[in-house]
């Protein structure tokens, strides 16, 4: 493919006239081979620019940067970009072919909801008999063959990617999260949507954005970006969620549990069995569970409905839907309860509480198992400690993924919501799995645990090595003991 069709559409501020065929498309110097095009991007621990003349070695046959080097090469073509990031986005959209507009890509984005509301999408769309992809933080999908997920987003060359294998496979529609990192790092760039989804914006990441005027930013140009073809569906109970479509040209539709929308939902029962809800006054029942869970089905039914599905077949497709692994996932044993759910956040995990609570019979009593990821945002887990123990009769605080961090500082931060009259309330496990097993050990008869933080994953990471873990699991073998 010629440097010049790769490069088409993209506002360059200098491209030296050689146009060399190009064989692929790196953004990791070590991957870079002959005929090569490679992308200089500036990143937070490593700079692109340090590696170019070692890619020209190993057989780069052009270069797009920001910096030009002090030395160009003959016979190597050199393209000069504003930014790297936002170049390779649209030029992976360029190599692949524009996959993303030969399909209806919808993304959706949102502190909480991301992962179970694309899921359910993709497992709605798969029931109406369409040929669906999907792009998730658990697994990608093109029909029912899995392909593993690294990332909340792909990089862009990935992305383009996994689209053109589900356009190739007869895909005609595709739901992705789409976080606030992709947004600004540009993995995105050059992706053409049918829709967005806006589901809620609560306290999270904000080791990476540094502050939550900067973390709503990152998602409201999700939706500045958006052409005027699309259509951009937001939660307008969540204060900001007016303030995502202030400034995009895609038809603004809203939906809501507390007041007039194009897209109302009505919580009429709520039980550890499923929803009872009137969706736009119409009565359907469902099998997730929590008023959380009827902000989902209510962005899932209207998006489907947006996406050109009878309303009344929405309904009897959104009735059969079960809940997507580690979301409000029910183990049972010896008369426990126990349900294992990836609230990570403050937000999160008060409402999964907030449901059980509303639930569960006077008599029972709710055990808490809770950590919080290292080398993450330190802010929240203060304030999830609080939260869990407040809201718990019994609270073991615990690791979840420390990554390179100390186990015990993490579990020192969580502390530091509680009073030290509160912290003797409180057991203390660093080892999970022995944090669970105490919790199931002092459950009685019909109570009730819940394992927050880690929902579907199947891995602990400590240091920088994946161990084999599994919440469910766990808790399945401890509680056929």
């Amino acid at each position: 493919m010629k440097l010049s069709d790769i490069i088409q559409g993209l506002p360059t501020l200098l491209s030296v006239t050689h146009d060399p065929d190009v064989r692929d498309i790196c953004f990791d110097s070590r991957k870079v081979g002959k005929g090569s095009c490679f992308v200089a991007q500036v990143g937070t621990k490593v700079d692109g620019h340090d590696f170019i003349e070692a890619t020209i070695k190993a057989g780069a046959v052009a270069i797009v940067c920001q910096r030009l080097p002090q030395h160009l090469h003959e016979g190597v073509a050199y393209v000069l970009v504003e930014n790297s990031d936002y170049a390779l986005g649209v030029m992976a959209d360029c190599y692949y072919g524009h996959p993303s507009r030969q399909l209806k890509l919808v993304g959706i984005t949102g502190t909480n909801g991301k992962t179970t509301t694309v899921t359910l999408l993709h497992r709605l769309f798969r029931a109406h008999g369409c040929h669906v992809g999907l792009l998730s933080t658990i697994v990608n999908k093109i029909d029912e063959t899995e392909i593993p997920a690294t990332h909340t987003t792909p990089d862009a060359l990935e992305l383009n990617r996994l689209l053109r294998q589900m356009v190739d496979a007869g895909c005609t529609y595709a739901f992705m999260e789409v976080s606030s990192h992709a947004v600004v790092q540009n993995r995105i760039a050059g992706l053409t949507f049918f829709g967005a989804i806006f589901s809620n914006i609560t306290h999270d990441h904000l080791d990476f954005h540094k502050t939550m005027a900067n973390y709503i930013a990152a998602k409201k140009q999700f939706f500045d970006n958006l052409p005027s073809g699309a259509f951009a569906l937001t939660n307008i109970d969540d204060r900001n969620g007016l303030v995502m479509v202030q400034n995009t040209r895609a038809l603004v539709k809203t939906y809501s549990l507390t007041r007039s929308a194009d897209f109302t939902c009505r919580v009429v029962e709520d039980t550890f069995q499923g929803l009872q809800l009137q969706l736009n006054g119409r009565d359907v029942w469902a099998r997730l569970v929590g008023r959380f869970n009827a902000y989902n089905l209510t962005a899932i039914y209207a998006a489907a409905v947006l996406c050109g599905i009878d309303s009344e077949e929405a309904l009897r497709l959104l009735s059969s839907l079960p809940a997507a692994d580690g979301r409000f996932q029910y183990v049972s044993g010896r008369g426990i309860t126990a349900i294992v759910d990836y609230a990570h956040t403050p937000d999160a995990l008060q409402n999964v509480l907030s449901t059980i609570n509303e639930i569960r019979e006077p008599r029972q009593m709710l055990f808490t198992v809770v950590g919080c990821g290292g080398d993450r945002d330190t802010t929240k887990r203060p304030e999830m400690a609080h939260i869990a123990l407040t809201m718990s009769d019994r609270l073991i605080l615990t690791s979840d993924n420390p990554r390179t961090e100390d186990p015990e500082k993490i579990l020192d931060d969580m502390e530091a919501g509680l009073t030290y009259e509160e912290k003797g309330l409180v057991v203390r496990i660093t080892d999970r799995r022995s944090a669970i097993k105490t919790a199931v050990m002092m459950a009685r008869e019909g109570d009730i645990i819940l394992v927050a933080g880690k929902g579907h994953e199947k891995y602990q990471d400590i240091n920088g090595v994946k161990h084999h873990f599994d919440d469910v699991q766990e808790l399945q073998k401890l509680l056929e003991e």
